[in-house]
């Protein structure tokens, strides 16, 4: 729980990891790949504040206790959501998997939400997993790459027929969440991949889905925010947003901010640090003091405490049925709605 001026949030840490990409665990004949996925994600890191810089050393396998004390003892996370992320063509034993997240879960209960995964060109072994999966932790979303590689193929759609048939198997199964990587690529994969017009034909399809698309599709916002203003199972995933651009990019960050409380609203927005790329306690606390940095920005919606409340845990929280403690619950909230927004005048 992180406490500001008296205003209590629940915070929700909806996308992050525990990886392991140390050497030891790159395939032998991959590891150009290996090694190139996590210097990229290294130099993602460069762009928070310099104090919270890691080696790349401890970037590559950081322990359970760097993570307990980053997470929630420094962090002010209340609740974390992990999404796993497999990439076993790399990473003998997957770079982040459901089985190496639910080993910490269950050493911490309450602490973590134990999301799977799942890939349609595995056929019904995948599907034989995912249930597996579901009835061993209780898994209520997933957590999907569509640019993984996969022999020889370099990615998938959520519109193929095959990605349907898990779809439909999600619904069976209960999972009602279904968080998609669609934003900045990591090398070596291909940019084409993490496209959102995949996202609109599935979230149409599939209304009692609910389709959280993490990095909210960047650099390609706009096409997002016109998509999901459309699709309302759609939702905004904040991890690289906040991370990302807030402390290197403030004005660009301000701007995206603004469209997607434009377009898709603080109702369906949430906020995910993306660890161990970055920390969330200076995340955290440089979002509860964010506002518009000057008058340019005057034709977005308002950012108010309840906005921040919302985005930082409650809208998490909804998704995933989690209890909320009454004193950091919103009684009579009202969204900032986009008729709230203070046009600019025409001269």
């Amino acid at each position: 729980m992180y406490v500001k001026d008296g205003e209590k949030y629940f915070v929700v840490d909806s996308h992050m990891h525990f990886w392991d990409a140390s050497p030891e665990n790159w395939v032998p004949g991959a590891e150009q790949y290996a090694k190139g996925w996590i210097e990229c994600f290294h130099a993602y890191q460069g762009l928070g504040p310099p104090e919270t810089h890691w080696t790349l050393e401890k970037f590559q396998k950081y322990s359970e206790d760097d993570l307990l004390k980053d997470v929630f003892e420094d962090g002010y996370v209340d609740v974390a959501v992990f999404q796993p992320t497999y990439l076993k063509e790399w990473y003998k034993e997957g770079f982040n998997t459901t089985e190496r997240n639910a080993a910490l879960g269950e050493k911490h209960p309450g602490k973590f939400v134990l999301n799977t995964r799942w890939d349609p060109r595995e056929g019904e072994d995948g599907l034989k997993a995912l249930r597996h999966n579901v009835e061993r932790f209780g898994s209520k979303g997933v957590k999907l790459y569509t640019a993984e590689w996969r022999e020889g193929s370099r990615g998938w759609k959520l519109s193929d027929p095959d990605a349907y048939r898990y779809l439909e198997a999600c619904q069976e199964l209960g999972i009602k969440n279904i968080h998609v990587h669609k934003g900045p690529t990591i090398w070596p994969l291909d940019k084409d991949a993490f496209d959102v017009s995949d996202i609109d034909h599935a979230a149409t399809d599939h209304p009692e889905l609910n389709f959280i698309v993490e990095h909210v599709g960047l650099p390609r916002i706009e096409d997002f925010c016109f998509m999901a203003t459309q699709e309302p199972n759609v939702y905004a995933g904040l991890s690289v947003v906040i991370g990302g651009l807030m402390h290197a990019r403030p004005r660009f960050f301000a701007k995206v901010m603004g469209e997607l409380l434009f377009w898709v609203g603080e109702d369906k927005m949430t906020f995910g640090s993306d660890y161990g790329i970055w920390e969330p306690r200076w995340q955290i606390e440089g979002f509860v003091d964010w506002d518009y940095p000057g008058d340019e920005y005057s034709d977005y919606p308002r950012v108010t405490t309840a906005t921040k409340k919302k985005i930082l845990g409650l809208n998490a929280a909804k998704l995933y049925d989690l209890e909320v403690p009454a004193e950091c619950r919103l009684e009579d909230a009202t969204p900032a709605a986009r008729d709230d927004a203070h046009l600019v005048e025409q001269g």
